[in-house]
């Protein structure tokens, strides 16, 4: 039986609208400029309705880190081939997309809020997944091996990235995928 009242959530255009808007600030101005209040102003959608979806950043980082997944390349088989695509995925969204910008608000938003320091490790997670994912198709079944190959291939981009200033070190990540991959390989044989 379905109750009167109002609906859990947002309808898409009003969430489509205001998470548009929240991402630009996040990228602009970092996640401490996300408030109910500023996105009214920004929107024009009523204060009530925002505050009401998402009362503090927190919020806001977390729906658009819910609507943030990034299809992976079809796999092809060739695990290194495979791997590959997935560090030149992630190194053009690196560079070309709010990946970087996002996460420095995540890191920022960190410092004060615990709930967006889970919310960072939830986006650096769905950041590795897709290696993970790719090593496990690769035939790699031990999973401490997975993390630390995944973990060795996306950290130093991250660390080029955020940490540096510098381009993503697309070459090093390949490498260090092959690399990887072959450790593997020779302990299972």
């Amino acid at each position: 039986m379905n109750r009167p009242g109002r609906p859990a959530g947002p309808a898409t255009e009003t969430a489509e609208i205001v998470l548009t808007a929240a991402l630009e600030l996040v990228l602009t101005e970092g996640a401490a400029a996300l408030t109910p209040q500023r996105l009214h102003t920004i929107t024009g959608v009523a204060r009530t309705t925002i505050y009401r979806h998402w009362p503090a950043p927190k919020d806001f980082l977390a729906a658009l880190i819910a609507v943030a997944p990034h299809p992976s390349p079809a796999p092809t088989g060739d695990p290194i081939a495979d791997l590959h695509a997935e560090v030149d995925g992630l190194c053009d969204r690196l560079r070309d997309k709010p990946v970087a910008a996002f996460l420095r608000a995540l890191v920022s938003a960190s410092a004060t809020d615990a709930d967006c320091a889970e919310l960072r490790r939830r986006y650096v997670g769905d950041l590795l997944a897709p290696f993970r994912s790719a090593l496990r198709a690769a035939g790699v079944t031990d999973e401490s091996e997975i993390e630390d190959i995944a973990l060795g291939v996306v950290a130093p981009l991250l660390v080029d990235t955020l940490l540096l200033d510098r381009p993503a070190d697309r070459e090093r990540a390949h490498r260090a995928a092959a690399e990887g991959l072959a450790r593997s390989t020779i302990h299972h044989l």
